[in-house]
């Protein structure tokens, strides 16, 4: 198996994506944030709030910076044009919040790292404005859902 972040002499690199196509690119990644069953946090839905401020509305602001800030953070990303960049958090449970982000780009490379991160930073933030309730707070999985535009689509992908 070859990986695409390593040249002929074994060393790290960013691959060139100088030469591949322009398309019309997108990806959805998925986080899952539980908190203790007693604590239901979400349980107002779109009204959660902390003495931090709304939940979900910052947990949003802060998911699209980090999709937009991704190859700052990750050293082979490219810098990315986003074209868009949609959350949507659904309650499971009143303790148990799933964020999807789906990121979207035209360009030769594709999008997934940013859809990862934005639900990563996402479900981050869900943590800080709650650990205050408790500390037991767990972050995930975080997964691929579905990426499209590029060598090969990806739908559902599962751990």
């Amino acid at each position: 198996m070859n990986l695409s972040h390593l040249d002929a002499a074994n060393q790290p690199t960013m691959v060139d994506v100088s030469t591949k196509p322009s398309t019309h690119r997108q990806a959805t990644a998925r986080a899952l944030v539980t908190l203790p069953e007693e604590y239901g946090l979400f349980a107002e839905g779109h009204g959660a709030h902390t003495a931090k401020g709304p939940v979900f509305a910052t947990a949003i602001i802060a998911g699209t910076l980090g999709a937009k800030k991704t190859s700052d953070l990750i050293p082979f990303c490219h810098p990315l044009a986003i074209e868009s960049c949609k959350f949507q958090l659904t309650v499971l449970k009143p303790h148990q919040l799933q964020i999807e982000c789906t990121v979207k780009t035209s360009g030769p490379t594709g999008v997934e790292m940013e859809a990862i991160i934005g639900a990563s930073v996402a479900a981050a933030t869900v943590y800080d404005m709650g650990k205050a309730l408790t500390h037991n707070i767990v972050i995930g999985p975080i997964s691929l859902v579905q990426k499209s535009g590029g060598k090969r689509d990806v739908v559902e992908s599962t751990n």
